[in-house]
């Protein structure tokens, strides 16, 4: 897109533009809230449906499973009935599950609904970057695409806010709160109020202008590219998307397949993408945090609090990337991302393997326990800048327009079931191998990130979608 295409009134667009994206945004919002409330109930849980462990394991991990899948049918949805609407049956599912979770009366009902809630956000991160990648403009694209992850990372902040503020209220997550419902009930049933809002404002935004050429409706398109991203010249930006999308058939996952091994070349991409951002361990950061750090030889409130400081390092890097990616790439980003990972990993995989055990607690001699610290909070200030946001910035933009939305629903899909072995895997290998060998292996596929990042990820930054040509 040239310059002169762009209308003068370019700062009213970009609030315009701004304003749509943080709605479609609000989804991650709701993905990282309800990915991370259910940590502050699961003691309460457990004492309130007498579970074991493993069930109790699995009634946190079922929801993974939904997100996989609801992240693998999300593109296929969204081609058919539009992105807008996509968006306002995962509010609906969000509300669905967080009243039927708060109100559950057995763990196998917790279960189900756990998995609705995993097909909502599954949902929600697919449909949210590929609909900011299609209405935002190509200079400002990465900032906005990256406001997808800062919104996961504030919902992971106040679920843990939420948690603590309502245990401290009754006095624990078991304690009795409103209504006579102890309090991990409304840790649970608070995830409405934002879910309503997310419905609401999925209402008010306009239609991707991709989605509108697609069904042959020019005039909605040229009018939300005109109002919306200030375009002058409509007539060849629809030709340009129409140039690129072929909507007249219906699409299917075998749109998907190409000349390497079979798949498109560039779903390889979104694949690999996808799975080495959590093989490089975050996850097991955010969900066993408080344990690792009980496990250093902090009590269980300072574990709570270095949690939380952990959550908020999270959320500000993030505004470093948004600051960033348009700037520098997101190659560069991803590369330095990689390297600054690696070594936060082997310092906190180097300080583990001194750790000691005295009465079944683990424990890290001086200087061990500092440098684990240190190295830990190092990889997340560099994952929060560089692979949580640009990971879903890339895969918002480097598939043509004809396959986006499928693709970015498998690439995202796969993204949720790395995470799921992650979380599954996590406690398996710390009790049979130690966590000096978890965070090593966390190391190795951080390494494994920058190799692949130097090999396979081409720069798409600066660049309408439409480049990708029709053949792509």
């Amino acid at each position: 897109m040239n310059q002169q295409d762009i209308h003068p009134d370019a700062k009213q667009h970009r609030g315009r533009i701004i304003a749509v994206t943080v709605s479609a945004a609000l989804g991650g919002l709701l993905f990282g809230f309800d990915t991370a409330v259910i940590n502050g109930a699961v003691d309460a849980i457990k004492g309130e449906f007498g579970v074991g462990e493993g069930e109790l394991g699995f009634t946190v991990a079922i929801t993974l499973i939904g997100c996989a899948l609801g992240a693998w049918f999300t593109g296929s949805l969204a081609d058919r009935f539009g992105r807008r609407k996509v968006m306002a049956v995962a509010a609906l599912l969000f509300v669905v599950q967080s009243v039927g979770s708060g109100l559950a009366f057995a763990a196998y009902d917790l279960m189900l609904w756990r998995l609705i809630g995993g097909l909502a956000i599954g949902a929600a991160s697919v449909i949210a970057p590929a609909y900011i990648s299609e209405i935002a403009p190509a200079k400002y694209r990465g900032a906005l695409a990256s406001l997808q992850q800062l919104a996961i990372t504030v919902g992971i902040f106040l679920s843990l806010l939420n948690d603590a503020g309502l245990a401290k209220l009754a006095g624990g997550a078991a304690g009795e709160l409103w209504l006579g419902m102890p309090a991990w009930r409304w840790m649970l049933l608070v995830g409405v109020v934002p879910a309503l809002v997310y419905g609401i404002l999925s209402w008010g935004i306009p239609e991707s202008p991709q989605f509108l050429v697609g069904r042959r409706r020019d005039d909605e398109a040229a009018h939300v590219l005109r109002t919306v991203t200030g375009i002058r010249d409509t007539d060849k930006k629809i030709e340009d998307i129409r140039r690129t999308i072929v909507m007249e058939r219906r699409h299917t996952l075998g749109d998907l397949k190409g000349s390497a091994l079979g798949l498109n070349p560039l779903l390889w991409v979104g694949l690999g993408m996808a799975a080495l951002q959590q093989f490089v361990g975050i996850n097991a950061i955010f969900y066993y945090s408080t344990t690792l750090w009980k496990s250093v030889g902090f009590s269980e409130q300072d574990s709570f609090v270095t949690s939380v400081i952990t959550a908020v390092i999270n959320v500000l890097m993030t505004f470093v990337a948004i600051g960033l990616v348009d700037k520098v790439g997101r190659r560069l980003l991803l590369l330095i991302g990689s390297v600054g990972m690696f070594v936060g990993l082997v310092m906190a995989s180097v300080s583990f393997a001194h750790a000691t055990t005295a009465g079944g607690e683990l424990s890290l001699p001086a200087p061990y326990g500092p440098i684990a610290l240190v190295g830990a909070n190092l990889f997340v200030i560099f994952f929060a800048s560089t692979w949580g946001p640009v990971m879903w910035v890339a895969l918002g933009e480097i598939f043509p327009n004809r396959i986006r939305t499928r693709a970015l629903g498998v690439s995202t899909s796969a993204n949720w079931v790395a995470n799921f072995l992650v979380t599954l895997l996590v406690p398996v290998i710390t009790a049979s191998l130690g966590t000096s060998f978890l965070y090593g292996m966390f190391a190795f596929f951080a390494a494994v990130s920058f190799v692949f990042v130097l090999r396979f990820f081409p720069e798409f930054s600066g660049r309408e979608l439409e480049d990708h040509g029709a053949d792509a």
